[in-house]
């Protein structure tokens, strides 16, 4: 009775659960029965409507087994769910997929290795599978979640903890495959979501990192190797993921990077954020490099604070990082990298200065590592800003030449500079050399059509500011930034070192014929070119470095820019040097003198075989000849030598070891060259800032003299009475000598005034003009005060200082101004 009524109660039961239990065999070691899981999906297939329940009664009977440990049973059940539901693809299988989507839920909450693996496997199955219309109300926080801790597994047998983790990974990438594409959806883009699947990836591809740090490169993986190593198969999964990353949430997707690398202190040593970085770059669509960039420069500013190591591996990133931009769109973040680094750069400036201050508060002279720390951040910074600048097109690059230049701390300049108000005399030449070393990478390989788009106005007169010579090596940095802009034909190489070069054919030079920009750029600019030259040589800190490199100015000129009405004011050029150097008004050390004259040697050995006028050649090869023979120290093959036997003077010196104007002005004259204004000495032009400078010190002289003026009339008196001697009564005789000095004097200035440019007349004018202008003003504030103000007028009086206020009513206004 009790074998009927179980039949009957059999009987009775649903279809969709009879056929669901014969599926599953007496031993689960049998495995799935296939007969009836054909049924099962044939009547699946023919009632979608019986889906939900379907999935219903499996996962009742998952869950069961799952807590009885019938594992055998739980694998069946999986692999009748994965085949329905790779078979049904009707509307009715949303309600289904619920169902399923609780069974891998339950497999992954529990602690078994094993069932956590089908699960995800189970789950990637599902996320391959491309459903026709999108579910707006499913969510995936959990499966985002328990995948992520699964990437964190710490399971204390190895196999067991890489299967995990794989599984893991695999599980997040099926999460991005399923929710990415639809923007409507609920993604995974949320900043809740990339918090914990990204730092997920990264963890698990750090410890390859570590591995391959120990045991050198790894080779290129096999897929096989891919799908078993979690490491790469993180990297894939963090590549499609940032692949897929759009504009809205691109930077969701970026700052978790940063929070990872600043929780476990990656950044010294930055290989793995620079390995991290490298993929986003390569990953990420072209356009959206500038929101990238964004992110490093504000983490910059946020970590502004920290060890100068970390602020290095930072700016070391956004090297990497702006080198794969630079060959793509950029976007508008171009001068707010420079913006960014420049200010990074005073402030480390400013970070090591006071740290030297406290050094030497201590006592402790030597450098501290600190100290050293941050000229690595300023290295990195100078290597960015030239690498990105070195890489941008010509027409950016001009810009930003323009930007760096208007940063340079450069005095009497309008243009907008770096506050280095607070760093001192030592803080803003450390901010020049630094900005002009960037700016000399930024440069480097710069071919301009024309000289004037290289070297344009705004960019040229704080670029040979006197500011910039006070300093060898700012002097350096300015001559090398000449070179990169005016050699167009890449000569500078074989001009390298000052020598006497035997033969100029034998270095190939390249060059072109001067364009009419040219000429008219040396017109407009040629004397601050030649003033620049002409005051860096006499400069008392000149080394050799100083002297070669402004040799290859020189030449660089002479190829690139000389016709022959420049080539004449070159020649005129070196004959004041070497004036310079025999007179010596300024007090040069004698080394200084000698190499001068070798500078002066060897670019008119130069100079006569590019012209190549026999005569010239002829005379400047005698002098060479001569000095090699007598006073050698005179060439720069010898006086640049580490021991080098100086003479004591030089006025005691023969003609014949001088390059004579007469004889140039000959042997250029019969060969067609205009050699009339040889005759004029060269005069440097007068810059606004060293009329600035004069006025300055005509200032101080009235000043003086006002203090010592009104002394006590007590005081014993200077006598000024003239020393008479025999040397003095000769030359008060002799007055046919001082008649013949003053027509000498006369003749000059007649011959100056018809010979010399009209650039050097206006210069010369203008500083008489300039000089009587200033006294003018000087004679006028000591002599006219300023009228009565109702505001009052400060009077000194015993050191202090009082106002004394006029009443509106007692003023005196001029007739013109009552009405």
């Amino acid at each position: 009775l009790s074998a009927g009524v179980c039949c009957c109660c059999a009987a009775l039961r649903p279809r969709y659960k009879r056929l669901v239990d014969n599926i599953f065999p007496e031993d689960p070691k049998d495995g799935l029965v296939k007969a009836d899981m054909e049924k099962l999906t044939f009547y699946a297939v023919s009632a979608p409507e019986k889906l939900d329940r379907i999935g219903a009664y499996l996962a009742e009977r998952l869950s069961r087994d799952v807590v009885r440990h019938r594992y055998g049973y739980v694998l069946i059940a999986m692999e009748a769910l994965d085949q329905l539901l790779m078979a049904c693809h009707s509307q009715s299988i949303k309600p289904f997929v619920e169902s399923f989507l609780h069974m891998v839920a339950k497999l992954l909450e529990s602690g078994e290795p094993k069932l956590q693996v089908l699960g995800t496997n189970s789950f990637v199955k599902f996320a391959n599978i491309e459903e026709d219309t999108p579910s707006y109300h499913r969510r995936y926080d959990f499966f985002v979640s328990r995948f992520s801790a699964m990437c964190h597994s710490c399971d204390h047998d190895p196999e067991i903890q890489t299967e995990i983790r794989i599984a893991g990974i695999r599980g997040i990438q099926g999460v991005v495959r399923k929710t990415v594409n639809d923007e409507l959806r609920a993604t995974i883009w949320e900043p809740q979501h990339m918090d914990k699947i990204v730092p997920s990836l990264l963890f698990n591809m750090q410890k390859i990192e570590d591995i391959d740090s120990r045991i050198g490169p790894p080779s290129s993986p096999t897929e096989g190797e891919k799908e078993e190593n979690p490491a790469l198969l993180a990297e894939n999964c963090f590549r499609e993921l940032l692949g897929r990353a759009t504009y809205g949430n691109m930077n969701n997707a970026v700052r978790p990077v940063f929070a990872h690398l600043d929780h476990h202190r990656l950044w010294d040593p930055n290989e793995f954020a620079v390995s991290c970085f490298k993929i986003i770059m390569y990953s990420i669509q072209a356009q959206y490099s500038h929101h990238v960039i964004q992110e490093i420069l504000g983490h910059l500013d946020f970590r502004k604070r920290d060890s100068p190591r970390v602020r290095a591996g930072i700016i070391q990133v956004l090297l990497e990082a702006v080198a794969i931009a630079a060959k793509g769109s950029i976007g508008p973040t171009v001068l707010e990298v420079f913006n960014t680094l420049l200010k990074h750069l005073r402030i480390s400036v400013d970070f090591e200065l006071s740290d030297r201050r406290s050094a030497a508060g201590s006592a402790t002279f030597s450098t501290s590592s600190k100290e050293n720390d941050e000229r690595i951040v300023q290295n990195a910074i100078i290597q960015t800003i030239g690498f990105f600048g070195s890489n941008l097109p010509d027409y950016q690059r001009s810009e930003i030449m323009m930007f760096i230049m208007g940063k340079v701390p450069v005095f009497g300049t309008a243009l907008q500079t770096l506050d280095t108000s607070h760093l001192g005399d030592l803080g803003t030449r450390r901010i020049q050399i630094m900005l002009l070393r960037s700016l000399l990478m930024v440069t480097a390989g710069y071919k301009a059509t024309t000289i004037t788009n290289a070297l344009p106005s705004p960019f040229l007169d704080p670029l040979l500011s006197p500011s910039l010579m006070e300093d060898s090596e700012l002097r350096q940095l300015v001559l090398e930034i000449l070179h990169n802009l005016i050699d167009r034909h890449d000569n500078r190489a074989k001009l390298r070192g000052i020598r006497i070069i035997p033969d100029v054919s034998d270095l190939k030079i390249k060059r072109d014929k001067i364009s009419r920009q040219d000429v008219s750029f040396m017109k407009k600019h040629g004397q601050q070119l030649y003033r620049h030259i002409y005051l860096g040589c006499k400069e008392e800190d000149n080394v050799q470095k100083n002297f070669e490199l402004l040799f290859t100015s020189l030449a660089l000129t002479t190829i690139e820019l000389a016709n022959e009405e420049v080539v004449i004011d070159l020649i005129r050029l070196a004959i004041a040097l070497q004036d310079v150097a025999i007179i010596n008004e300024d007090n040069l050390p004698m080394f200084n003198r000698c190499g001068i004259m070798a500078l002066v040697a060897a670019y008119l050995n130069f100079l006569s075989q590019m012209i190549a006028v026999p005569a010239f050649c002829q005379h400047v090869s005698k002098v060479i000849e001569t000095r090699s023979v007598e006073a050698s120290y005179f060439l720069p093959e010898t006086i640049f030598k580490d021991k080098c036997n100086l003479p004591k003077s030089l006025e005691k010196h023969e003609k014949n070891l001088f390059f004579l104007t007469n004889k140039i002005a000959e042997s250029l004259g019969g060969s067609g060259y205009s050699v009339e204004r040889l005759s004029v000495p060269y005069v440097p032009q007068v810059t606004d800032e060293d009329r600035l400078s004069r006025r300055k010190s005509i200032v101080d002289t009235v000043s003086l003299q006002v203090d010592i003026l009104p002394g006590n009339g007590t005081e014993d008196k200077v006598d000024n009475t003239e020393e008479i001697t025999f040397e003095a009564l000769k030359k008060a005789i002799d007055n046919n000598g001082l008649e013949e000095q003053e027509k000498e004097k006369r003749r000059l200035v007649i011959e100056k005034f018809q010979k010399a440019p009209f650039e050097e007349i206006a210069a010369q004018c203008e500083t008489k003009a300039n000089l009587l202008h200033d006294r003018l003003a000087q004679i006028l504030e000591l002599t006219i005060r300023p009228p009565p103000s109702p505001s009052g007028t400060m009077t000194m009086t015993a050191g202090h200082a009082h106002y004394q206020s006029v009443p509106v009513y007692e003023m005196k206004f001029p007739d013109l101004c009552v009405y």
